[in-house]
């Protein structure tokens, strides 16, 4: 392998003029979520994915990089509609929408703590933006006083 090949993550057996069409053929993590959304009810659904569903769609989809599909994959189950998804499912599909596992109580539990965690952060910055807000209001109130008072 190359310098420039081991910086670039292709293989010696790909040919120097093959190296450009492999770096264009990279799929996007975005673009992913989209095709799969489109070709598997699974992700079309937001139904709780079987685990290890990764190596299914690798093979599925051999054009998908797998560091971009663990990023996909991160984002999408990162999402407040997958971990409610989670939080009320009892049972995890896998590509074509069949049964293929269980979501136990622990995973289960662990989707609600998070959303409850991600509701609760949301509802603090809401309520510190209001308090900035009204300081900020009573403020330029005191002000318009100041001017009317000792203004002329």
């Amino acid at each position: 392998m190359t310098p420039e090949q081991a910086d670039t993550g292709v293989e010696a057996s790909v040919a120097p003029d093959q190296h450009e069409a492999v770096a264009l053929v990279r799929v996007e993590p975005r673009a992913m979520l989209k095709r799969l959304q489109a070709e598997s009810p699974a992700f079309r659904d937001c139904k709780p994915l079987a685990l290890r569903i990764d190596t299914s769609i690798l093979a599925r989809f051999p054009e998908f990089d797998r560091k971009n599909l663990r990023i996909a994959l991160r984002m999408y189950t990162a999402s407040t509609k997958y971990l409610k998804a989670v939080e009320r499912g009892t049972e995890r599909f896998d590509l074509d929408g069949k049964p293929a596992g269980e979501v136990t109580a622990e995973q289960r539990e662990h989707a609600a703590t998070t959303l409850k965690e991600r509701f609760a952060a949301v509802a603090k910055q809401q309520r510190e933006k209001r308090e900035a807000e009204e300081a900020e209001r009573r403020r330029e109130e005191k002000l318009r006083q100041l001017v009317s008072k000792f203004g002329r």
